[in-house]
């Protein structure tokens, strides 16, 4: 909730930032691997820069001692790692190869509608209106995949790992109140960073397709667009999200899962002159609209008694527990 103290336009800065940024990372990955960075090495380089940078903020500022864990709370920092930015990120990068920006942000824009499903067989019993958006979003999400977006040169292959990713993230969300994190959101976030970016350089490593990168060709937009996704997508949107989530309401917050992916798709069309398909409009606008009801639908119906119900946000609570750092993007 927002504090006393806390302007609205901070507020809203915070939230414009990860809309942004959030939006913009896809388009940086297509980028990055369209410039011959190897996806797995791009962005192992990335999560293990933004992790180094990361915990040397944190023993700057509160002193080594800070990043001691506990041999639990590492384990569980490292799933979530391999779950949320090998699995998610990592396998975003690999379909981006020949599924464009803006198509692949609205597949992985399906997450909060993946989510429902676990809390379903959780023993969960949504609202109505949350099933009608899983509903809507998943016929969306079938609409744009089943034809491919409507466009040539894009394999399905690389469809069916974008289908994966948020498969995996909702399952490493679902799973975090269980795993014993860190309390300190940021050292989550810097373990995980540095073990999923160690995890995915030794498999571009032993894979061979780290071999294929010739650092004296990559052009200068693809190192820009590295530094990007470092500085910006990891560090600047995860700051500017956990501002809002310690002063914003829940709800509110949770509206970033569909911003994003209309923010990618124009400006993959504005900057990649990626083609907008009558598929992807139609198909884009059920996944938006289905994650938009599931997130409002998990709004508190009102006043509970003398004192309003707890608030929650639906699928922005799990990316609460999981830190949801700006590998997302």
């Amino acid at each position: 909730m927002t504090t006393g103290t806390t302007r609205p336009a901070s507020i809203w800065a915070a939230l414009a930032t990860v809309y942004v940024v959030w939006g913009s990372t896809y388009l940086a990955i297509r980028v990055v691997v369209e410039a011959d960075i190897p996806p797995l090495a791009g962005m192992g380089t990335r999560f293990l820069v933004a992790g180094t940078i990361l915990a040397a903020f944190i023993a700057f500022r509160h002193g080594p001692a800070r990043l001691r864990v506990s041999a639990r709370e590492l384990r569980g920092a490292a799933f979530m790692g391999i779950m949320l930015l090998v699995f998610g990120n990592g396998v975003v990068a690999i379909a981006e190869q020949t599924v464009p920006s803006g198509l692949t942000a609205l597949i992985v824009a399906a997450i909060p509608l993946w989510f429902v499903l676990f809390r379903v067989a959780g023993g969960e019993r949504p609202r109505t209106t949350t099933w009608f958006g899983v509903l809507i979003g998943l016929g969306g999400v079938a609409g744009v995949s089943l034809p491919r977006g409507g466009l040539d040169g894009v394999e399905t292959w690389g469809i069916l790992l974008l289908i994966l990713a948020p498969l995996s993230w909702a399952t490493g969300s679902y799973l975090s109140p269980r795993l014993g994190l860190p309390r300190d959101a940021l050292v989550t976030s810097a373990y995980e960073m540095l073990v999923a970016g160690a995890v995915m350089t030794t498999v571009s490593v032993i894979s061979g397709e780290a071999a294929d990168l010739d650092v004296t060709s990559v052009p200068a937009r693809g190192w820009i667009a590295l530094a990007y996704l470092v500085l910006i997508g990891s560090l600047l949107g995860y700051t500017a999200y956990s501002f809002a989530l310690a002063h914003a309401p829940l709800s509110l917050v949770g509206t970033y899962a569909y911003v994003n992916p209309v923010v990618a798709v124009l400006l993959g069309w504005a900057i990649l002159d990626e083609t907008v398909t009558s598929v992807v409009v139609g198909g884009g606008a059920l996944v938006i609209g289905g994650v938009a009801l599931v997130v409002s639908g998990e709004r508190p119906a009102g006043p509970a008694g003398p004192r309003r119900r707890r608030e929650t946000a639906g699928p922005a609570v799990p990316l609460k527990r999981a830190r949801a750092r700006a590998r997302r993007g």
